[in-house]
């Protein structure tokens, strides 16, 4: 083993130099041109008794040829991708999948966990609090004994104004047809009546306006105001579906509202209590409006939850766009709902709106999922348009951390296909993405606030690209809060990424990051120890084999001196 680089705190200065003169896969770099690089800056550490210290090694691993006991939380459905596919025919984007009646059998969830769901989603506007409880119970129960890792998440209802039609199918509006807009409360349907869910939901409509239903799928046209109702004219015909949205336009554009609603409900926390009784990993809060309800209840199931429960903001209107940074620094990821922003914005800003998010998203290190409409013709049909596989393909080049099914499997009849569509896209995708070699153009933002955190992000920037230029197979990552996992994982590097962690909310959290297959196994203060006893398990499993090359990089604290902090690169091939 030869320790090429050293950086510690010891004085005013850090200095980081490397050189590699050894073989790396099995190429002589004594005879290439000298590989270093250095960073010097002046620091006053007189206060400090913190201690950073930076490695790069390159070494190769033998094997011992004795397995001790071990355990190494490998999912079988990564397993066996990764045994017959090899480690660059790894599924780096992830998948999300509704969970509706139509999938909600064991059977049909275990179906959904082999074809590549990484991520089951249960929205909270539909069913019983004891469907969702069953469907919870029945994921974990797959986990625990069948050895799948399927994260679950659920997603509040939100506050926002909706209609119903008091039944609970949907009703077709026929053009010129006249019907009444009401905030009055019966039982049963009336014919040509709607029933809004918020008082003041006239306010400031005038005569002539357009009322828009679900981003299109019926239009009305405001013929007069009668009390606190509206009397209207449907303009474009078409279905009136149960808890359909509304919007107003005036002169071809959105008409603000402000109709001062918290951005979670009672029945929201009600939800979300519920969420954490049943150890549920993320929540996605609806119609964020700023980061105010977004850092609230962070803080709430900091106090309140036992387990590191993520956080993610539903980017769907205007007013979320309009503060999008910051409501991106304060969550733990985005989901960009395309079907409700398309209320609320032109259709054609849409692509270059999801195309900016995602950018942001990167820049600021969270996980983003493209959501609604990817794969809607399936609901009803067994094969996807070209113009949906298209726009499923320029989500990955995008480099979208997820991307989400929702009536296609909660209610279609080709669930499964639909999630095969998926995958099979995204797989393609991402090889004509390493072709292109796309990632170098790509320029991060530096996050780090304490040198620390710096040093981790440019280990993890320079790791990325040392595995990228060096074609190294994986990338190892020991990590106990994921932290670094992501920050690789951002950089969306070629080999994949496998983290390691003692910490099950840690590994289902990661469920989420592209290119990252979480792994749950026992770590300890001794990092040659880990990458040794992590190496002989999965050579023993036989997917790893010799002359493959790992790339190694951790953040493991030491317990015995919490005030050091040991993170290092290392370059390894397996003999």
């Amino acid at each position: 083993m030869a320790v090429v680089g050293d950086l510690a705190l010891m004085g005013t200065k850090i200095k980081l130099i490397g050189k590699l003169e050894k073989r790396v896969f099995g190429v002589p770099l004594s005879t290439s041109p000298r590989f270093s690089f250095s960073q010097t800056r002046n620091l006053d550490v007189s206060k400090s008794r913190t201690a950073v210290r930076a490695v790069l090694q390159v070494e190769k691993i033998q094997s011992s040829g004795e397995l001790k006991e071990g355990s190494l939380g490998f999912d079988v459905v990564s397993e066996r991708e990764l045994k017959e596919n090899g480690f660059l025919g790894l599924r780096k984007t992830k998948l999300v999948c509704t969970i509706g009646p139509a999938c909600s059998s064991i059977d049909e969830l275990e179906k959904l966990a082999i074809a590549g769901m990484n991520v089951a989603r249960l929205n909270m506007c539909h069913n019983s609090r004891e469907w969702h409880q069953d469907v919870i119970r029945k994921i974990k129960k797959l986990n625990q004994e069948k050895g799948y890792c399927v994260s679950v998440m659920i997603d509040t209802e939100g506050n926002q104004i909706q209609v119903d039609l008091g039944s609970s199918s949907s009703v077709k509006a026929e053009e010129d047809s006249i019907w009444y807009f009401t905030t009055e409360k019966f039982e049963g349907s009336r014919p040509f009546t709607i029933q809004a869910n918020y008082e003041g939901f006239s306010e400031g409509v005038n005569s002539g306006d357009e009322i828009v239903i679900d981003g299109g799928m019926a239009t009305f046209e405001v013929i007069e105001k009668v009390g606190n109702g509206l009397r209207c004219k449907c303009t474009d015909p078409g279905l009136l579906l149960p808890r359909a949205k509304l919007s107003f336009w005036r002169d071809g554009k959105l008409l603000g509202r402000d109709y001062d609603l918290p951005t979670l409900s009672t029945k929201d926390w009600s939800d979300i209590v519920f969420g954490i009784s049943e150890n549920i990993d993320f929540i996605a809060v609806s119609f964020v409006k700023d980061a105010g309800a977004i850092t609230h209840l962070r803080d709430y199931l900091t106090t309140t939850s036992s387990k590191a429960i993520k956080v993610l903001a539903k980017i769907e209107s205007l007013e979320s766009l309009r503060r999008l940074e910051e409501i991106v620094e304060a969550s733990d990821g985005i989901m960009i709902a395309r079907g409700d922003l398309g209320v609320e914005i032109p259709l054609e800003q849409i692509p270059s709106v999801q195309k900016d998010i995602t950018y942001v998203c990167r820049q600021l290190n969270k996980p983003v999922i493209v959501a609604s409409q990817l794969l809607e013709s399936m609901v009803e049909y067994p094969t996807p348009t070209r113009a949906e596989v298209a726009d499923v393909s320029e989500a990955v080049r995008q480099y979208a951390d997820a991307l989400m099914l929702s009536g296609e499997s909660a209610i279609g009849s080709y669930g499964m296909k639909a999630l095969s569509v998926l995958r099979t896209t995204s797989t393609r995708m991402e090889q004509s993405c390493r072709e292109e070699n796309r990632q170098t153009l790509l320029h991060q933002r530096k996050l780090g606030a304490s040198l620390p955190d710096q040093i981790a992000e440019q280990i993890c920037n320079c790791a990325v690209e040392m595995a990228d230029n060096l074609g190294v197979d994986a990338i190892f990552v020991y990590t106990r809060h994921g932290k670094m996992a992501s920050l690789l994982s951002r950089n969306r590097p070629n080999p994949p990424v496998f983290a390691f962690t003692n910490n099950s909310s840690t590994q289902m959290a990661l469920n989420l990051q592209w290119g990252v297959t979480p792994l749950l196994t026992d770590l300890s203060d001794d990092m040659e120890g880990n990458v040794k006893k992590t190496v002989e398990l999965i050579k023993a499993k036989g997917m790893i084999k010799k002359d493959d090359a790992i790339l190694v990089v951790s953040d493991i604290i030491p317990i015995s001196t919490a005030q050091t902090i040991f993170q290092s690169i290392q370059v390894m091939t397996i003999t």
